[in-house]
């Protein structure tokens, strides 16, 4: 049973020192057994202690590192149920299984179409994260070969899909070769109950870490455990579970989506509500359904609950960045709201007579407006006031889009310097701001369309009526 916090006070010094930072001894307890702090905070805790609280101050599920450079990827670490509890720490990697039966040809158009798969979304770049390279032909060479050609074509994490363990050593001494091991370590796959210690011996002197798979959950704790005796720390549970029969005689059992949510689930709330320290690593799970549309429903559900990695069948950016773009929208920081810094934005190349459109730092708000002003093909300057992160008419609820910020904004970004006109742009849905705004800041506002979509049409009516105005005062 976990310790609670009045158990750990029991353990503590009660000094009340404050050398944890936190005012009392009681408090440190609650957050050690809140998985929120670390005994090792406490510079008088007792040997006795450590050895008696131990687990109740480690986090409920480790932490391990995969890929290097600009793909190096952190999963685990997750310390809850649902988001809305704390948060989601660290986002699942995504990875496209290839086969190593492709021929060279095959295997250089997959790679590129991996490495094309990627968008920009609210000021962030998302791609896939690794590549699974399945022994489909039970060969070490081949594997190796197929390895050898991902390792040197693609700076993705790398996945070693495999029962043989001789096929993993292959693999892993492949991209060794192809890189430095010590940049990027692929992940094994799999340790199996009969497999287990040849994996280990495989791993361990590589630094690679470990899938472990089996039948059911009773043989995946046990081999967790024996995988962590033997010396492999970085292990990775699989929860996927496989369908009785095959769609065809001709094709492998593709997954099933039920019993896997339910895997998923049950080993999360083991090492989440139970510290069930054998539950407690990052979870895998295949995407393998019926057809192309059930294997992204499938994959879109492990992303919610719980994979930590997600190997997928599937390539096509219509599969790929949905999931991608769910991805990020489940593993935003939800106390923490994405925002850009409040600072003039040039939109295609304005000069001292473009217009000033003013909005919120509300990321998701402030790239709709910018790619809608793109589409308008009218040279703009943007400027995001600072809302803390807030939405248009949240942050007019809330008193943070008013005459006040709006004018810290404007001397703040020095606008006045970099535009010949004292002439503002705001958002429809705050028209009532006008006056207020032009009183504190002595522009003169134009109020805009309340929906951002409208931009193009009302920016470029605006860009006609001002050369119709030049034009007849010409005259």
């Amino acid at each position: 049973m976990p310790l609670t916090g009045l158990d750990i006070f029991k353990l503590l010094p009660k000094t009340n020192c404050g050398q944890c930072k936190r005012a009392t001894c009681l408090a440190f307890a609650v957050q050690l057994a809140a998985k929120k702090a670390s005994l090792e905070e406490c510079p008088h805790a007792s040997d006795e202690a450590k050895a008696a609280i131990g687990n109740a101050s480690a986090p409920p599920m480790r932490t391990i590192t995969i890929g290097s450079g600009d793909f190096c990827r952190t999963v685990g670490g997750e310390t809850v149920m649902f988001r809305h509890e704390e948060k989601f720490h660290n986002a699942p990697v995504v990875a496209i299984r290839i086969s190593d039966e492709l021929p060279a040809a095959a295997l250089a158009s997959r790679l590129d179409a991996i490495v094309s798969l990627q968008a920009e979304r609210v000021g962030q770049r998302l791609t896939v994260d690794a590549v699974a390279i399945e022994n489909a032909s039970r060969s070490a060479e081949a594997v190796a070969r197929t390895t050898r050609a991902v390792a040197q074509c693609v700076p993705h994490a790398i996945i070693i899909v495999s029962d043989l363990p001789e096929a993993l050593q292959a693999a892993a001494a492949a991209s060794a070769a192809a890189t430095p091991v010590a940049s990027r370590k692929p992940l094994l796959h799999a340790a199996r109950p009969d497999t287990w210690e040849a994996v280990a011996r495989v791993a361990k002197p590589l630094g690679c870490p470990v899938v472990a798979a089996a039948d059911d959950l009773d043989s995946l704790a046990e081999l967790t455990v024996n995988l962590t005796k033997a010396g492999v720390q970085q292990i990775v549970i699989d929860a996927t579970r496989r369908n009785a029969k095959a769609p065809s005689a001709a094709e492998t059992p593709g997954t099933d989506h039920r019993a896997t949510l339910h895997a998923l689930t049950q080993i999360r709330r083991a090492a989440v509500r139970k510290s069930f320290r054998a539950f407690g690593h990052p979870t895998l799970a295949f995407a393998s359904g019926t057809g192309p549309v059930d294997t992204v429903v499938q994959a879109s559900t492990f992303i919610a609950k719980y994979a930590s990695i997600v190997v997928l069948d599937a390539w096509e950016p219509w599969q790929v960045l949905p999931l991608l773009t769910e991805r990020q929208n489940i593993y935003a920081d939800p106390q923490k709201p994405m925002q850009v810094e409040q600072k003039l934005y040039a939109v295609g190349a304005p000069d001292e007579q473009s217009p000033l459109l003013i909005t919120t730092n509300f990321s998701l708000t402030f790239f709709t407006v910018q790619g809608d002003v793109e589409s308008s093909r009218v040279d703009a300057w943007i400027l995001p006031v600072d809302t803390e992160g807030t939405s248009v008419l949240t942050a007019f609820a809330g008193d943070k889009l008013n005459e006040r910020t709006i004018a810290a904004a404007i001397e703040k970004s020095g606008a006045a310097n970099r535009l010949q006109h004292r002439t503002m742009i705001i958002p429809g849905y705050v028209a009532s701001l006008s006056g207020k705004v032009e009183e504190q800041t002595g522009w003169q506002v134009t109020v805009g369309p309340r929906e951002s979509a409208h931009l193009p049409r009302f920016l470029q009516a605006s860009r006609r009526k001002t050369a119709s105005a030049v034009v007849s005062e010409a005259r």
